[in-house]
């Protein structure tokens, strides 16, 4: 059985694919929403959901939240003198999501589809899918969270949709995607975020807003900071989703069975957030920046994320975009409602098989390289992109690089990830080197090819044009359980990509047409079509497929034109 799981930073949530339709699954509370939440007691008795949440303001020190923040990292967490990674303690979330279904089916989900932010790197994708096989989950797909709730959204009507941006503000990480739908095809344009950014995060500032506020505050100073800092984090939560539909609300925290409380104002809070509403900017102008569309030709904003409900957040999106956002998709369930439609897809869902989703990079793909300044100094660690963020994916894009010293005989890359200059500040997924003839630097030229699937799987492939010599990478989760023949099957698939855009039948065609035309003319209109005819082939050289189908268009136009005056 094959199910949907947005494993969430504040809350997860499970659904599946139902008689057409996609539908969540409660819990053993009967409530569709489970808190990411762990507690393990000194006997070893464990609680995940609600009734850790509850722990976590009596037993602080053996209760976890927000752990989604630490995936990716060596981080680690000891519960009751247990000591459990992020990994770890989503497993428990995921098993137990996995229970719920099998309470309310009668049968034991075996695979899921996962949700991850957009901006999740590869690491942190992996720690993902690693948690999945720990809870005894087969990951069938990882599927960027704000592409999950376009599904949702999308979903209602089955119409076309001109681009339409998805804002994604959850409890710790923000994403926001640019999506077209037209023709049973729901495209990714483009993705941006901040895994650092979140309710949680709007919390820390209520809290560091009303502790000066409270009177008899002396009492929490004297407190275990664990136990201080869990109850104010939680009366910041209530607070702050009583803000969502208040002009003020009381912020109360109990100790010694005595409540503390301050009023805290919209406006105050409003004020105190600004920073982090400042921080929501940059990636939804990184987004539209990266897809070439004009803010003002979105059709609709669509929220996501329980953290949208907050006026100071709606406002912000209402004075950013000229408009107000549409708010009818449910912030909360939209991104698991997505995921079982993508698992409905996956296993043949009735009513699904006209359903297609592309999807994009969500960070540059590149090698290190070294160059020489002015003065003949050498800088190493220089990153060079190869496949930058927001390329539509499957891809296949090539690059040359060239020895730098005399007599070299190997040259070495490094595969990173990430948009930093320096290699040292993005993740590195892998390395390869190839032998190259020694002769003076400059004169040996290597081509690097990255080629990179929706699953994750990236091959490289450099070849050394002077010896024909070549030396393949494929680069996928150390863990990942998929066999051979699976990865092979992938790879034969990913086979017919690795065509440079000017050696493509239509492109080809393109060139040789114009070139004609360029011999059948002289004076003006020869240099005319040289013009056009250069511009060509500089977009085929950016290896774009959007950009090269636009040149070829207006080539194409060009030519049709000077054949409708032709004299015969």
């Amino acid at each position: 059985m094959l199910v949907g799981i947005d494993l969430g930073t504040t809350n997860s949530a499970v659904a599946i694919w139902r008689d057409g339709a996609p539908q969540l699954v409660p819990n053993a509370l009967g409530k569709e929403l489970t808190p990411s939440a762990v507690s393990i007691a000194k006997g070893g008795q464990t609680w995940v959901g609600e009734a850790a949440l509850d722990r976590m303001a009596t037993h602080p020190a053996d209760t976890v939240t927000s752990f989604k923040r630490m995936m990716g990292t060596a981080a680690t967490v000891t519960l009751a003198g247990t000591t459990l990674t992020p990994e770890d303690l989503s497993a428990m979330v995921l098993r137990s999501l996995a229970d719920d279904v099998e309470a309310f089916t009668g049968e034991r989900p075996t695979a899921a589809v996962i949700t991850v932010p957009a901006y999740f790197n590869e690491r942190q994708r992996r720690a993902t899918r690693r948690a999945g096989e720990i809870a005894g989950l087969e990951v069938k797909r990882l599927i960027n969270e704000p592409t999950a709730a376009a599904l949702a959204f999308g979903l209602t009507d089955r119409g076309d949709r001109e681009p339409f941006l998805v804002f994604d503000l959850g409890g710790g990480t923000f994403d926001v995607s640019i999506v077209e739908m037209f023709e049973g095809i729901v495209e990714v344009r483009a993705s941006a975020g901040d895994n650092r950014l979140g309710g949680d995060d709007f919390d820390d500032i209520l809290v560091k807003l009303v502790e000066p506020m409270l009177a008899g505050g002396d009492a929490l100073a004297v407190m275990p900071t664990d136990r201080r800092r869990a109850l104010m984090m939680l009366a910041a939560e209530r607070t702050r989703r009583a803000l969502s539909s208040a002009e003020a609300a009381d912020f109360t925290v109990v100790v010694d069975d005595t409540p503390l409380t301050a009023r805290v104002t919209t406006e105050a809070f409003e004020e105190a957030a600004a920073g982090l509403v400042k921080r929501l900017r940059d990636p939804v102008i990184r987004a539209l920046r990266d897809c070439h569309i004009d803010v003002k030709t979105l059709s609709d904003i669509v929220l996501v994320g329980g953290a949208t409900r907050m006026p100071v957040v709606r406002k912000a999106l209402t004075r950013m975009f000229g408009r107000f956002p549409n708010a009818t998709v449910h912030p909360d369930h939209a991104v698991a409602l997505g995921a079982a439609i993508q698992a409905g897809l996956l296993s043949g869902g009735d009513g699904l098989e006209e359903i297609r989703i592309t999807d994009v990079a969500p960070f540059t793909l590149g090698v290190d390289t070294a160059t020489r300044d002015q003065h003949g100094r050498m800088h190493d660690g220089i990153f060079a992109p190869i496949i930058e963020r927001n390329t539509p994916v499957p891809v296949s894009r090539m690059e040359r690089f060239y020895t730098l010293a005399d007599n070299q005989r190997e040259i070495g890359l490094g595969i990173y990830q990430g948009e930093a200059r320096d290699v040292k500040h993005n993740v590195k997924l892998g390395e390869i080197s190839a032998p190259v003839p020694p002769r003076p630097a400059g004169e040996v030229m290597v081509e690097v090819r990255f080629t990179y699937d929706t699953s994750g799987l990236l091959e490289v492939d450099v070849t050394v044009p002077a010896t024909g010599l070549t030396r393949n990478l494929v680069i996928v989760d150390e863990e990942d359980r998929r066999s051979k023949k699976d990865i092979e099957a992938r790879r034969k698939l990913l086979e017919k990509l690795k065509v440079h855009p000017r050696d493509e039948a239509e492109n080809v065609a393109m060139l040789a047409r114009a070139e004609r035309a360029y011999e059948g003319f002289t004076g003006h209109v020869r240099e005319f079509i040289g013009r056009a005819l250069t511009e060509f082939q500089g977009a085929l050289e950016k290896q774009d497929p959007r950009i090269i189908a636009d040149a070829r268009e207006a080539l194409g136009n060009l030519l049709d034109q000077l054949d409708a005056n032709s004299p015969l």
